[in-house]
């Protein structure tokens, strides 16, 4: 996999980016690094809050639909809904967490996937999501 900036495959933008690189992607599996600093949008009290985790799944998603649509225009996608959210910690800043997504359906614009987070090699989020790409590009 090459290495293609971030905001070249999301369409949010500072400081609302909640991943720094994906380093997986292939047709079923997209696997992201976020570094958490202090001060950041999400970050209150030291702790990564669920809003961010939850955001992290996303662009995780846009991430790897970015990846494999590479040679076309980024598009703005919105979350049609989370099932089965179970977060069982909160990472602190200067963690690093991983996140992976496993496509489990497409149908059309929408793509359905499990989503997991890991913090120092435990689970400590998890989710089905379902995410529909609009045709609404972003403005470079």
């Amino acid at each position: 996999m090459t290495s293609i900036p971030i905001l070249d495959l999301i369409p949010q933008r500072p400081p609302f980016v909640m991943i720094d690189k994906l380093f997986v992607c292939t047709d079923n599996i997209g696997k992201t690094f976020f570094f958490i600093k202090e001060g950041h949008l999400f970050v209150d009290k030291g702790l990564f809050l669920e809003a961010g985790l939850m955001e992290n799944m996303a662009q995780t998603c846009a991430a790897h639909i970015g990846y494999l649509n590479k040679e076309k225009t980024i598009k703005i996608g919105v979350i049609g809904s989370i099932k089965n959210l179970e977060i069982k910690q909160l990472p602190k800043v200067n963690d690093t967490i991983e996140t992976t997504i496993e496509v489990i359906n497409v149908v059309f614009n929408t793509t359905v996937v499990c989503a997991k987070i890991y913090c120092n090699n435990q689970l400590i989020a998890s989710c089905e999501m379902k995410v529909s790409v609009t045709d609404k590009e972003i403005n470079a």
